[in-house]
């Protein structure tokens, strides 16, 4: 969003610190239809996105404290919070629908876990990339979690960011190119 939003989204959640209920009720005015829309495509499921959605906002009313302007917008915060948490949904009811599996279903299913040993070693590029992230400007950072963790579109980016498409292209490809010397060449991004 545009800094304007920014601003205002902070002065909110400065007062859901003070628990002022018409600045969460604000904050979900003005910003839930993005996140909703991003629910909706991790869960494909309108009741499930609603859920997460109303979760979201408890948990800024509960945490609010968490949020740390140095990692980034309130924007991005909500949406990663707004990711995680759909994406717990669907694993929930993925356990769900493999626990009412048959048990030969069920063990077809197990087969495709990954062993421990993959385990570790996806863990460890995680906090490889998780690092690389970090040495990002913010406005390199902010774009890239959106559109490759979010799983939004450039154009959805520059929408919810507020800045023109072709600017949010330079910054997702200068954010990349400068991901991929901060990564081992073994985990290095795609793409020239």
């Amino acid at each position: 969003m545009s800094s304007v939003y920014e601003q205002r989204w902070r002065a909110y959640l400065e007062g859901i610190r003070t628990r002022d209920a018409g600045s969460l009720q604000t904050l979900y005015d003005e910003s839930s239809r993005v996140l909703y829309s991003l629910a909706l495509r991790v869960l494909n499921d309108r009741e499930d996105a609603e859920e997460v959605i109303l979760d979201v906002y408890q948990q800024v009313w509960k945490a609010v404290d968490r949020y740390d302007p140095a990692r980034g917008t309130v924007l991005a915060w909500l949406a990663v919070m707004t990711r995680h948490r759909a994406i717990d949904r669907l694993r929930q009811s993925n356990v769900r629908r493999t626990r009412e599996l048959p048990v030969e279903a069920a063990s077809d299913a197990a087969s495709g876990s990954l062993a421990p040993e993959a385990e570790t070693i996806l863990e460890q590029r995680r906090k490889l990339v998780r690092e690389a992230m970090g040495t990002l400007a913010p406005e390199q950072r902010e774009p890239i979690e959106l559109a490759f963790f979010s799983g939004m579109s450039h154009s959805e980016v520059a929408e919810t960011l507020g800045a023109p498409l072709g600017t949010i292209k330079t910054r997702i490809r200068t954010g990349m190119q400068k991901l991929r010397k901060a990564l081992p060449a073994e985990l290095s991004v795609a793409g020239g």
